[in-house]
């Protein structure tokens, strides 16, 4: 199993990497690595890094492969921010690595996984080492598209686009690799509309299952104004728990390493001169916390689109599979007491709501704003 086998069902899209680690003349200093949510782009700039550092061209077994892949190569850095954006200092740091010689790989490979969180003067200051970069550097850039990155670090670079995986090759590969059972493993693949790390999380969480079907459940319980605020706050609540839960153990962690550093004692007052740096971890602890607050809302509304979207196939006839194959009943259901105008404009909140979300507006306003256009308004009479 080679390091390109975790880039599923994107043969011909990334056979610019592999010609490029293959052929020393098809190499460039700086790669633009799209695609959509879930298509594997980190996967895909992770097994470059390990090609370019493997004899093998990426054989998946040698120490090169293996240190990459889990993050502690000491010539391949990796970033992916988890907050909002990434800050102009981060960038400055990696810029100071980048300039430096191979300490014992054949590149020092620099893999920026979140480059559309670059704000336009941080951009700025990438731009100067992405157009002259040390001869042993490369640079990996990953965004959702193209026009996520600036225009001045896109035109230096050499884009790969992936596209959106078949369901079946991720439904095969969490069989293989993960021991999912075939139909289970084939129902989430497409509940994750092809997001292998989606799908992956369903497989092996039952109860994050269970909070996808609670939050389907909204297309049908959403009857008036009162349903739509409560159900607004809801799903508020049930990011903020989910924020909660993934960052409080380790923001207390990150803490209490801070406090031993600093050689401050549990419990103790903090000296004025050291109050900075832990307001600072603060800080980002909660930019932290935000953004991924942020993805679980917007997972949330991506669902709802799935269903939408699964409705609008039922009431047209259209010759597709349906993506919530384990709620096809609830499908059917709404497809019959609805008319597919309702089901339109259902989508279209929904993706306003999104855009609402992605431009700063408060949580709570933008949900209230969509569960309320959720609201039913015709009815089909049979």
């Amino acid at each position: 199993m080679t390091v390109w086998d975790e880039v599923v069902g994107q043969s011909p899209q990334i056979g610019p990497l592999r010609a490029a680690v293959d052929d020393p003349g098809s190499m460039t200093h700086a790669w633009l690595v799209t695609g959509p949510p879930g298509s594997g782009r980190s996967y895909a700039a992770r097994a470059f890094a390990a090609a370019l550092q493997c004899d093998r061209g990426g054989c998946g077994e040698c120490r090169e492969c293996t240190t990459v892949l889990a993050g502690t190569h000491a010539d391949v850095t990796l970033v992916a921010t988890e907050k909002v954006t990434i800050a102009i200092q981060e960038v400055r740091d990696l810029i100071s690595r980048a300039a430096s010689a191979p300490s014992g790989g054949r590149w020092r490979v620099m893999v920026v996984e979140d480059a559309d969180r670059m704000t336009e003067r941080t951009s700025n200051v990438l731009l100067k080492s992405i157009e002259e970069p040390p001869p042993r550097t490369v640079w990996v850039l990953c965004a959702p598209s193209p026009q996520d990155v600036a225009v001045t670090i896109r035109s230096r670079c050499r884009i790969v686009g992936l596209r959106t995986p078949d369901p079946v090759d991720v439904a095969r590969l969490l069989v293989e690799r993960d021991g999912v059972e075939p139909e289970l493993a084939r129902e989430c693949a497409l509940a994750a509309q092809s997001h292998i790390g989606v799908a992956r999380r369903l497989a092996r969480d039952p109860a994050a299952r269970a909070r996808r079907d609670q939050v389907l459940a909204l297309a049908t319980e959403i009857r008036g104004v009162g349903d739509a605020v409560l159900a607004a706050a809801d799903l508020v609540e049930v990011a903020d728990d989910d924020a909660r839960a993934a960052t409080e153990e380790r923001d207390a962690l990150e803490r209490a390493q801070l406090m031993t550093t600093l050689g401050v004692e549990d419990g103790s007052r903090m000296p004025p001169a050291l109050r900075a740096q832990l307001r600072q971890l603060e800080e980002d602890q909660k930019r932290r916390a935000t953004r991924h607050k942020r993805d679980v809302l917007d997972r949330a509304i991506t669902d709802l689109m799935s269903l939408y979207r699964d409705v609008a196939v039922a009431q047209t006839g259209a010759a597709v599979d349906l993506v919530n194959v384990a709620h096809e009943g609830h499908v059917r259901e709404l497809a019959t007491r609805t008319a597919l105008a309702d089901t339109m404009r259902c989508l279209d909140a929904l993706g306003t709501a999104r855009e609402r979300l992605a431009g700063n507006v408060a949580p709570l306003l933008a949900l209230e704003a969509m569960a309320l256009d959720l609201r039913p308004r015709t009815a089909v009479r049979r």
